[in-house]
Parts: C-alpha cells; sequence; structure tokens
C-alpha cells in the first residue's frame, strides 16, 4: 500500500507526497519562506545603510524646525496625496488612419465591381444596390479591392496586408504625433473581430516596431464594434497595475474578411457598410503627462446581454449552404440594441449625468435615426456620427474615434467638455467611456483624417 503524508505548510497550503515522490508543493512553499527570509534580511540591511543619513537630517531640522515646520508639512502632505491617490489614466492623443485616394469608392462604383466580380446574381447586386442608397454612406469612403476580384477567393495574405496598412498607417501618425519612443511602451492592447492570426496582430505589431520584450501584449478577437471600448477598459486596468506606463491601444476591422462573396440575403447588407480603417489611441498614468494631454478617462461602463438568446443571436458570423462566410445581422437588431443602450445608460446616469459631445457609433442612418428619436438629441448632438458615416462609412470599433477626431477638427471641444462615446457589438455589448477634456483642443495639424 502506498503510504501517504499531509502536512500543513504556508498557513494552510496542503502538500501531499506519496512514497518514493518528492513533495514538490512543500519543496516550493519552503522555497519561497526561505526567499522571503532573504528579502527581509538584504531589506534590513539597506535600511541600515539610510540611518545616518536620517540621524544627520534629524539633527539638522531640530535646529532649524520653527521656519522649517510649515514647508516641510506642505511637503509631506504632498506626498500622502501622490502615494494614496489612486492614478488617473490619460490621453495623449490619438490618430485615425484615411487610406489612400485609389481605395475611394463611389456607389456606382461598387456595384459595377460587384457585378464583374462575377460573385453575385441579379436579385444580390439589386439588394446592395437599394442598401447603398439608404445606409447614409457618401461618395468617398474606402474599400480594398481584392475583394472585388473575379473568381478569386480572399485568403491570409490578403487580410494580412490590409491589417498592416490601416494599423500601422494609424501607429505611425501617432507616434510622430507623440514623440513617444517605441520602448516606453508597456502596454500592448489590439482588437480586431474577424481576422484573427497567428501570430497574432498584436505580435504583428510588436515585430514590426520593435517593443521591449516585455511588452504586455493583448489581442482582442470575435468582439464586435464595441470592442475599441473594451479595449481602452483593459488598457486602463493595465495601467493601474503599472503606474506610471504608456499604453498602446489600436482598434480596427478587417473589411476582406468581413466581405461576404455569395447570394444569401440574409448575409449580403453588412457589404454595403463595413469600409477600411483604424484608430490608434496612446494612454498614461503617469501624472506628469497629465499637463500635455488632450482628455482624461472619467468613466467607463459595459453592459453585456449575451445571457439573452434574442441577443446573442442577434448578430453572428455564419456560412451559407456553399460554405461562403459572412456576417448575419438579426432584424431584432434595433431593438436588442435599445435595450442594451438602455441598460448601459441606467448605469451611467448614476455616474455622470451630462455630455457636452456625443460620439455613436457610425453603424447605419437607420441605426443613428432610431437612437437620435429615443435620446431625443438634438441634430447637432449627431452631426459627429452622421458626417463619419457619410465619409468613412462603418469602421466598426473605430468609428468613434473617427468622430471625434472630426470634433476636434471642427474646434468643438474646450476644457472642461465631456465627451461621451458609445459602442454596440456582437454578444450583444454596449458599451460607452466618458472622457473629459483638460484643454481647449485646436484642430490637429497632421494626424487628423478630416484635414484636406
Amino acid at each position: 500500500m502506498e503510504k501517504e503524508a499531509t502536512k500543513m505548510v504556508n498557513g494552510g497550503v496542503k502538500s501531499k507526497s506519496r512514497k518514493g515522490l518528492p513533495d514538490f508543493l512543500g519543496y516550493v512553499n519552503l522555497r519561497y519562506v526561505k526567499l522571503g527570509y532573504i528579502y527581509l534580511l538584504s531589506l534590513s540591511r539597506s535600511f541600515c545603510y539610510f540611518i545616518p543619513p536620517f540621524l544627520l537630517l534629524f539633527i539638522f531640522v531640530s535646529r532649524f524646525l520653527p521656519i522649517l515646520a510649515f514647508p516641510l508639512s506642505i511637503l509631506l502632505l504632498l506626498l500622502i496625496y501622490h502615494f494614496l491617490t489612486p492614478s488617473s489614466v490619460f490621453l495623449l492623443d490619438f490618430s485615425c488612419y484615411r487610406p489612400p485616394d485609389h481605395l475611394k469608392i463611389t456607389k456606382s462604383d461598387f456595384i459595377e465591381m460587384a457585378i464583374k466580380s462575377g460573385n453575385f446574381n441579379e436579385t444580390a447586386i439589386e439588394l446592395q444596390r437599394k442598401v447603398l442608397q439608404q445606409s447614409g454612406i457618401g461618395e468617398e469612403s474606402y474599400m480594398p479591392r481584392v475583394v472585388f476580384k473575379p473568381s478569386h477567393k480572399v485568403n491570409l495574405r490578403d487580410g494580412r496586408e490590409e491589417a498592416a496598412m490601416v494599423i500601422f498607417g494609424a501607429i505611425d501618425e501617432l507616434l510622430a504625433a507623440t514623440k513617444i519612443n517605441v520602448k516606453h511602451i508597456k502596454i500592448l492592447v489590439l482588437n480586431c473581430g474577424v481576422l484573427n492570426t497567428t501570430p497574432s496582430l498584436s505580435a504583428m505589431v510588436i515585430n514590426h516596431y520593435k517593443l521591449r520584450h516585455n511588452t504586455e501584449s493583448y489581442n482582442l478577437g470575435g468582439m464586435g464594434c464595441s470592442a475599441g471600448i473594451i479595449a481602452i477598459d483593459l488598457a486602463k486596468d493595465l495601467l493601474n497595475a503599472h503606474q506610471g506606463s504608456y499604453a498602446l491601444v489600436v482598434s480596427t476591422e478587417i473589411v476582406s474578411f468581413t466581405w461576404y462573396s455569395g447570394n444569401d440575403v440574409a448575409l449580403i447588407p453588412p457589404n454595403c457598410f463595413f469600409r477600411m480603417g483604424a484608430a490608434a489611441v496612446m494612454l498614461s498614468s503617469r501624472r506628469i503627462d497629465r499637463w500635455r494631454s488632450k482628455y482624461q478617462l472619467m468613466q467607463l461602463v459595459r453592459t453585456h446581454k449575451g445571457n439573452e438568446d434574442r441577443s446573442y443571436k442577434s448578430m453572428e458570423l455564419r456560412e451559407d449552404r456553399d460554405g461562403k462566410q459572412g456576417l448575419y445581422i438579426s432584424r431584432d437588431i434595433i431593438e436588442v440594441g435599445r435595450q442594451a443602450l438602455k441598460a448601459n445608460i441606467a448605469t451611467l446616469g448614476r455616474l455622470e449625468p451630462s455630455f457636452e459631445h456625443i460620439c455613436l457609433l457610425s453603424s447605419s442612418k437607420k441605426v443613428l435615426d432610431e437612437i437620435q428619436k429615443d435620446l431625443k438629441l438634438t441634430d447637432e448632438n449627431m452631426e459627429a456620427s452622421r458626417r463619419t458615416l457619410e465619409r468613412f462609412g462603418n469602421t466598426s470599433s473605430s468609428s468613434i474615434w473617427y468622430e471625434l477626431a472630426y470634433l476636434e477638427h471642427k474646434e468643438k471641444i474646450k476644457r472642461g467638455d465631456r465627451v461621451w462615446q458609445i459602442g454596440f457589438g456582437s454578444g450583444f455589448k454596449c458599451n460607452s467611456v466618458v472622457w473629459k477634456a483638460l484643454r481647449n483642443i485646436n484642430s490637429p495639424r497632421h494626424n487628423n483624417p478630416w484635414n484636406l
């Protein structure tokens, strides 16, 4: 029979060992006890080095105590405030990528190339024509041409090339604007819903910019158009854990992988909305960066309705009978989104009751119309969202940043203004974040996609 011994180690962790086998858990526990003693001994030795200087300082202060009492008390209060108050998260700057002009696409060009691709029957073409006319998208949004190639099946290389273009384009502009050395970036969070590669897109960024080997890197996939705010939330938590650090957040969607090349009418509409784009955001938990940052993060609220079947199934990636992949959007999506937004506002309203600017995800004209009616918003409240939809289309999770860039371009952001960004996504999710402007924001000269 095997003889089993059990003993208590390290205040309650049980360690079991069998005859002939080493007691691994006990070994590890005891090892850390030894390391603790070593650490305490080294700390006590280090403390001894500071005793003589502190004694001298005490003697000096005692002689001049009446004179130094007031400034020392002020210094002490400042130190207590510094170490006891949590650091804020600041938004230094952000950048939205504007693709080259040769990728602009008009509605007539879209239909003409869709016909020439040979992928769609007459019914599918007419449906896309109708959806485009009602979409709210103008004549200057951007599309990758590879999706229209006759007899071409979009592959991983196509997705990687589009990802490299939009992601590196946004990051390059951000780094040029902030002048931050990439070696100082401690945290990287990238979100992209449909395209998930190995190595990941976040690894692609690390390799391209040669970020430090201990970068905290995260790649969020399959989380839909509201993932940009989830990425901000994750970066915020990491910045609080790593005080005095920089976090780079990148939000995008790869259009060539959201494209549907079949004739199932339930999967065709998203073709008409999604367009190329990406946003890069630089966050900081360094207190000194407050003086050069644009915004301070005030509130972030995430609402998930995935426990309800109707919400969970309202938006999903599917395959048709021929195995072609496309994005399905339920007819219930408006009502599902309305309920998710209502729940989000119910939480946010208790925290942050007023806003000067609103950036709603630019998904479609119909969605924006319904939200404006439900929330009783003015045309001015909706201006950034509608103009972004018209100019850039639905760029998914980066859409809310194109909207904020529009407000900055129009020089509408004043010191103390609060900006409310709202995103919706599969799951079904509604996420929102509130930023407070730390200064008047003038129109950026370089990294603004609205500059001519």
